[in-house]
């Protein structure tokens, strides 16, 4: 029996330095999004406030997701995910203006400016994420998908706890100045790592196909396959009652009483779980009993969420957190490798657009919901009613997808 070689993708170059890039961007945007968090609590003290920031990315990033996936299946991957880091740049930068208190009451629109570098943020989100998945499968041969998958989610963990944790001590220690003057340093690493990543052809692409046949061709082809809408469906209504990441600050401040310091550990917390879980995985990945490990997984990240409401516990909540971004990995690694797998290269950018939309927005969708609900039935029935909906989900899913409950990723190779 061939011996499983769990640093195999790593070997390659390009890949390293994409997913190099990766982590430098993903560091940048989770910084961003944790400081506008504590700017908005600190100035309005309104969970409303902040389910709205999800609510400013989510409209934008569900707007053009279809169109960015055909962007990214026509022309050069690497080009497109280059000008929209780009702009996200331009987007701190302006938030680094508006930073100053003055400034922003000055203004008659208010907080709105905030807003709207949100909702650039969420395009900026819409087209890069299907232009990266389908660049990394372009830099990686196939028999190396789950390796590749893993280890990416790995790295983008690792950065997903870094951002917040780095956000949260520096707002803390420092100000916000140079809380968003650190993004900006982050995003031009990012860019820079982005240059040596070697260039790619662009699809090959049909030119009798209109555009309008070209961006439903994605959804068709999603919805016409069990396994992929299954684990998109289980990923999205999971995240969007289970995620109890937009009132965070409120935890922080009103419950748990640990600050902006605080605040940055807990954010950080499911994505430590996440990447234990990558190393777990990386030398054991799932494969023959994908789908009930699937199942399995997403049920414990709702029953981690349920618990973490009720703690008082800061240690305790942490470790809660933890179990939840351990639990949320498992579901992305299936998930993605199956999406690698089953996806032709062409309709790679428009099915992982469709993705992006069950899960992406769902993230966002689900801040305002959580916003919604803790307004209507208090922070911590809301946060509990999210986890349980979560489990009721999962038990649907399980009963109603059983090609997805018999998912077998090696098989698929």
């Amino acid at each position: 029996m061939e011996r499983h070689d769990a640093y195999a993708v790593l070997r390659l170059r390009d890949f390293r330095l994409f997913i190099s890039y990766r982590f430098f961007i993903t560091v940048a945007i989770q910084m961003q999004s944790l400081i506008v968090g504590w700017q908005m609590y600190e100035l309005t003290r309104d969970p409303l406030a902040l389910g709205l920031i999800g609510l400013a990315e989510a409209i934008p990033f569900m707007a053009v997701a279809l169109y960015s996936g055909h962007v990214a299946d026509r022309y050069n991957r690497k080009q497109i995910i280059a000008w929209f880091s780009f702009l996200f740049l331009l987007g701190t930068i302006f938030l680094l203006v508006l930073s100053r208190a003055e400034l922003l009451a000055s203004l008659s629109m208010g907080l709105l400016p905030i807003y709207l570098v949100v909702a650039l943020t969420g395009i900026v989100r819409a087209f890069l994420y299907p232009s990266a998945v389908a660049l990394m499968a372009q830099l990686v041969p196939r028999h190396l998908y789950t390796n590749s998958s893993t280890w990416n989610s790995t790295v983008w963990h690792v950065a997903a706890i870094s951002g917040p944790a780095i956000g949260g001590l520096v707002y803390g220690f420092f100000n916000v100045h140079v809380a968003y003057l650190t993004v900006i340093l982050f995003v031009v690493i990012a860019l820079t790592l982005l240059l040596f990543v070697k260039r790619t052809p662009a699809p090959q692409d049909q030119p009798d196909e209109k555009i309008l046949q070209r961006l439903v061709s994605g959804l068709r082809f999603v919805f016409r396959n069990q396994v992929l809408l299954g684990t998109m469906s289980l990923d999205m209504f999971a995240v969007l009652f289970g995620g109890a990441v937009a009132m965070l600050p409120i935890f922080a401040g009103e419950i748990l009483f640990v600050g902006p310091q605080g605040l940055g550990f807990l954010r950080a917390a499911p994505m430590a779980g996440a990447v234990i879980m990558s190393f777990i995985l990386a030398y054991r990945p799932p494969a023959e009993r994908a789908g009930k490990w699937l199942l399995v997984a997403v049920a414990g990240f709702g029953i981690s969420i349920i618990l973490f409401a009720v703690s008082r516990n800061f240690y305790l909540s942490l470790f809660l957190l933890l179990l939840s971004g351990l639990f949320d990995n498992i579901s992305v690694i299936i998930r993605a490798t199956a999406l690698q797998l089953i996806t032709p290269d062409e309709m790679r950018g428009r099915v992982a657009a469709v993705n992006s939309i069950f899960i992406g927005s769902s993230n966002e969708l689900g801040s305002f919901e959580s916003g919604v609900a803790a307004r209507l039935m208090g922070l911590v029935p809301s946060v509990v009613f999210g986890g349980s909906m979560t489990l009721v989900i999962v038990g649907i899913i399980a009963r109603k997808a059983p090609l997805l409950r018999r998912l077998n990723l090696r098989a698929l190779k």
